[in-house]
């Protein structure tokens, strides 16, 4: 597939390396990680901000999703995001895409937000978003089955088990990288990964017509 099959997508990995070179190369990707990153306690009023500009408090889950802590980090999200994205944005459009890209990254914050408001860490990264990627991914089209568990069909079993699998391999990069469980916002993955389930029959009743 080539990069103007998937415009969206290409152009978001993009803006997302091209940020994190220029961050690195002027030193000013801490700063960024501070003013544009999603803290939850900013909600709260006791929260002691460093002076200066801040990306208004609305804004950060979007601002957050296209910043990155180091190479690992932005390497495996691009992967990835290009891997899953790219054969989602051709069937889809990049409409849908857009809509369930901005839903993967507020339902993440809100998931990190509600797993713990009193959080004063920057949450940054684009997994949330690429968790809803990956919902519509596994729940539609995927073309390994899964058994049903229960009253759990098989479809929704296969997208849970992918969910798993991704998570799993994001605890894996935050051991690896030296900071173990909390370097990984868990929630967010889970909150971008329901985004994604949630949104994929409607979108693609959008995309196609009720069918």
């Amino acid at each position: 597939m080539k990069p103007q099959d998937a415009p969206l997508v290409t152009g978001y990995a993009l803006a997302c390396v091209v940020l994190f070179i220029l961050l690195s190369i002027t030193g000013f990707q801490v700063e960024a990680i501070v003013r544009a990153g999603f803290v939850p306690a900013r909600v709260g009023q006791d929260l002691i901000l460093p002076p200066g500009a801040m990306v208004p408090f609305l804004l950060t889950p979007l601002s957050s999703a296209f910043l990155h802590g180091g190479v690992m980090h932005i390497a495996f999200n691009m992967v990835v995001l290009l891997f899953v994205g790219r054969q989602l944005e051709a069937p889809l459009g990049a409409k849908a895409m857009a809509v369930l890209l901005l839903a993967g990254a507020y339902g993440g914050a809100l998931a990190q937000y509600l797993a713990d408001p009193a959080s004063a860490v920057s949450m940054i990264g684009a997994s949330g978003a690429i968790s809803a990627l990956i919902a519509v991914f596994a729940l539609i089209f995927s073309r390994s089955r899964a058994p049903a568990i229960g009253p759990i069909p098989g479809h929704w079993v296969r997208a849970l088990w992918l969910a798993a699998a991704w998570i799993g391999l994001q605890l894996l990069l935050g051991f690896a990288g030296g900071g173990g469980f909390g370097a990984v916002a868990i929630w967010a993955h889970v909150g971008g990964f329901l985004a994604g389930l949630f949104l994929a029959r409607p979108l693609l009743r959008w995309r196609f017509g009720a069918r």
